[in-house]
């Protein structure tokens, strides 16, 4: 066996034990549920955007980013736009270094705020990315990104938008048949399941109602898709536990 893959067969080894480990997950799952009622989601950036995201969770996206190598990818929920940023960045080193050609990233939100919007289109990753502002679930907005999904030959979602069950499951339906085979489609904040009932006092979702349940339930019906536990086992502290998902078939 040569050294780097040594190193790769220490690393699958050591993150399959921490999957197994309760007392260090449960140390985790402790401090991100005190990280998260403190709001320490939003203090960080990416490019100069702000990104509400954790740490490990941006690092996990990029990992697959470059793993999968798409093209194309369609993300609902805008906020400041740090996200997009991120995409776009990452798309922009895949062509960079030869890995793809002409990258797209999709932003869509039911209200972009007009000093988010401008911030975003001064970025110098601007030139990828496209908004579309609407409804996610609105079968007009439905139609115009699958026709806009046309330009990608490999493409990875991810939801994060409204988050009650309902919602999302609906967001599933309409966009999980545009990932590709061995991307992903990541759903963010399923962990409104496990955090506090005041966590979401002045939301919509909650406790049974909210990106784990509609995941959950839409697992059940579609097979073409599985949860990437070894995601969640590599970087413990995620927002999006059960949420990464890996198109198979």
């Amino acid at each position: 066996m040569d050294v780097i893959r040594e190193f790769e067969v220490e690393r699958e080894e050591r993150i399959a034990r921490n999957g197994k480990d309760d007392e260090l997950k449960s140390s985790a799952n402790q401090w991100l549920t005190e990280s998260m009622m403190k709001q320490s989601v939003y203090n960080f950036s990416w490019l100069g955007r702000p990104i509400i995201q954790t740490p490990s969770d941006i690092m996990a996206l990029q990992e697959i980013i470059w793993d999968v190598k798409p093209d194309m990818i369609i993300e609902t929920g805008i906020a400041h736009g740090g996200s997009l940023i991120l995409s776009a960045s990452m798309l922009t080193l895949l062509e960079t270094c030869g890995e793809i050609e002409n990258g797209q990233v999709l932003g869509i939100d039911i209200d972009i705020r007009e000093h988010n919007k401008e911030a975003i289109e001064k970025h110098p990753m601007s030139k990828i990315i496209t908004m579309f502002e609407g409804s996610s679930i609105d079968d007009e907005m439905i139609k115009k990104v699958h026709e806009f999904a046309k330009k990608g030959k490999k493409i990875l979602v991810c939801l994060d938008s409204n988050h009650t069950h309902n919602h999302v499951m609906e967001e599933l339906k309409a966009y999980s048949s545009l990932v590709s085979i061995g991307s992903y489609c990541i759903v963010f904040d399923t962990l409104v399941e496990d955090m506090p009932t005041e966590f979401s006092d002045d939301r919509p979702w909650d406790k049974g109602n909210n990106p784990k349940t509609a995941v959950w339930e839409f697992l059940k019906e579609n097979n073409n898709f599985a949860i990437d536990k070894d995601i969640e086992n590599k970087i413990l502290v995620t927002v999006a536990p059960d949420g990464y998902l890996k198109r198979i078939k």
